[in-house]
């Protein structure tokens, strides 16, 4: 006989019965990197926090390594640094080198499942040149017909002569032809703008929640000092062929703390190693350790437009002859960089770089020069120059900074104050020179060009970190620009080098090798000059291994 059940443990049987019910339904529904073992999260170490990600706005390695991720230009690389179609499916060019007709996919989309058109880019390349936007690369586009006078403000940016000629074909006339112009291409600035997205969030368009990219990946998270995040974007036109989910590019201005966040399984890849540990980390992970040849200096620069350094050309010698750069690559760095004598690193295509008359003397030499010159610029025991050296937070930067003030209060009696400022101010400092005296700074090439070098040094070009300013060296490059021989080309920029050379607005110390760690777990990782990675060429092996932060 069935026995019937109090109400109380009817009640609580019942109860009991629901909650089981709705913890299955809970767990059968939810979703993500716990409940799915293919789910990938790829996490990258990307230095100092980028200043932006408006597309316009940002001049850093940093910001470029995210928005190469949420963006995609006409032309993109490859792993191995090689030139590929992107938005554009192909292109032509007219026989003078005057004219590129784009032809674009027709299946790209925005993140958010909108077309990407001939029009985006004409937005784009327009909004670049307006000299309302302040576009820190806009002389990259200074050949495109009518660019320099809308950026003077002489013409209407309609005038550029950027145009759709159908929602799926765009043109772009050069004033002179620009044998790199396709490397261009492939910077962020050149990328297309979401025309709704920035005329409703303005200066806010770039924060998650806003941005409408077009690349492999959208914006879904910053948070500052921390990380920037982005997810898969599912009406990428390749999308079937990105393999990482997730992507989270953390902050790690500080090299050492990045690296024992990597050996600690916190990340896949680093951004650098530091010097003090790269010889443990070849004994210890060759096979995570990767170099290769770099298209960067590290140099400090002169604040010209200030005194003591304006119009001091020999005591700004004096300072460069002093500092010994072979100590500084062997000693302090010792991961194969090379000792700089000259601006534009070796191995640029179709060019032979520059260097100082004096860099292959003995070092007493040099050093006995360097103090006639101290001398002769008013400066001595009795009247020692004082000056403020400034440089980001980093203990590689820290080190290099205080063997120079070591080295020149050694050789020439100079007193030489250290200042360390975050990445983001010493950025705003250098750009208003007011404040700075000499600077720490790097420059890493936007393409294997010499322009990409010697242009930053124009007088009017926005990226002129010191202030240099010489008639003589802008008709140089005004002249290079203008020839389509590449060997008369060549002629005028190597000049163009020699004459800033001497006229020492900045120190060159070292030319960079690339550096980084890079799990066993990553596949598709290329080494190439520009130090490009693009997420989008990545996969992980097997499971995660990596811990979701």
């Amino acid at each position: 006989m069935s026995q019937i059940p109090s109400p109380a443990s009817f009640l609580r049987g019942r109860l009991l019965s629901l909650c089981l019910l709705w913890l299955i339904a809970l767990l059968g529904c939810s979703e993500g990197p716990t409940s799915d073992s293919s789910y990938t999260m790829l996490q990258r170490g990307n230095g100092d926090e980028p200043e932006s990600l408006d597309m316009h706005k940002t001049r850093s390695t940093e910001a470029g390594d995210v928005q190469r991720d949420l963006g995609e230009g006409l032309i993109g690389y490859t792993p191995a640094g090689e030139l590929v179609p992107a938005a554009a499916e192909s292109w032509q060019l007219s026989a003078d080198g005057l004219q590129y007709d784009f032809s674009l996919r027709e299946d790209a989309r925005w993140s958010n499942g909108e077309p990407v058109t001939a029009h985006d880019f004409v937005y784009s390349f327009r909004r670049l040149v307006d000299p309302d936007t302040a576009a820190v690369y806009v002389q990259s586009v200074e050949q495109i017909v009518n660019a320099a006078d809308i950026v003077a403000g002489n013409l209407p940016i309609d005038a550029l002569g950027v145009e759709a000629m159908d929602a799926h074909t765009l043109r772009i006339r050069l004033q002179q032809a620009v044998p790199y112009f396709l490397d261009l291409l492939t910077h962020p600035s050149m990328f297309p703008l979401h025309r709704a997205s920035v005329q409703v969030h303005g200066a806010a368009h770039a924060r998650p929640g806003n941005l409408v990219s077009n690349g492999a990946y959208r914006l879904t998270a910053w948070e500052v000092g921390s990380y920037i995040e982005l997810e898969r974007n599912e009406f990428f036109h390749d999308a079937a062929n990105v393999a990482i989910d997730q992507v989270r590019h953390h902050v790690t201005s500080e090299p050492m703390a990045e690296l024992n966040r990597f050996r600690a399984g916190e990340l896949h890849t680093t951004r650098t190693i530091p010097p003090a540990a790269f010889q443990q980390m070849r004994q210890d992970r060759p096979h995570e350790v990767r170099v290769s040849p770099a298209l960067g200096v590290y140099f400090f620069g002169f604040n010209m437009t200030k005194s003591p350094f304006a119009n001091a050309p020999t005591l700004r010698r004096a300072l460069s002859m002093a500092l010994d750069r072979e100590t500084i690559v062997e000693k302090i760095i010792g991961r194969g960089e090379a000792p700089a004598y000259g601006w534009v690193p070796y191995g640029t295509p179709n060019y032979e770089p520059r260097r100082y008359d004096w860099a292959e003397w003995e070092s007493e030499a040099r050093y006995q020069r360097a103090r006639e010159l101290y001398r002769e610029a008013g400066y001595g025991p009795d009247n020692p120059l004082q000056a403020e050296l400034r440089y980001n937070t980093s203990d590689t930067h820290q080190k290099v900074a205080l063997a120079a003030q070591s080295m020149w209060r050694e050789v020439l009696g100079a007193d030489i104050t250290l200042i360390n400022e975050e990445f983001q101010v010493l950025l705003a400092n250098v750009m208003q020179k007011e404040v700075t005296q000499i600077v720490r700074l790097n420059w890493n090439g936007d393409y294997n060009d010499a322009q990409t070098f010697l242009g930053t040094l124009e007088s009017t070009n926005p990226s002129n970190f010191t202030g240099y300013n010489s008639d003589e060296f802008d008709t140089l490059m005004q002249k290079a620009a203008t020839r389509n021989d590449p060997d008369v080309r060549k002629v005028f920029l190597e000049e163009a080098e020699r004459v800033m050379l001497e006229d020492y607005p900045l120190i060159p110390i070292y030319f960079f090798v690339n550096k980084s760690m890079v799990s066993e777990q990553v596949r598709g990782w290329g080494d190439n000059i520009l130090n490009y990675h693009y997420s989008q060429h990545l996969s992980l092996d097997g499971k995660q291994g990596v811990s979701d932060l």
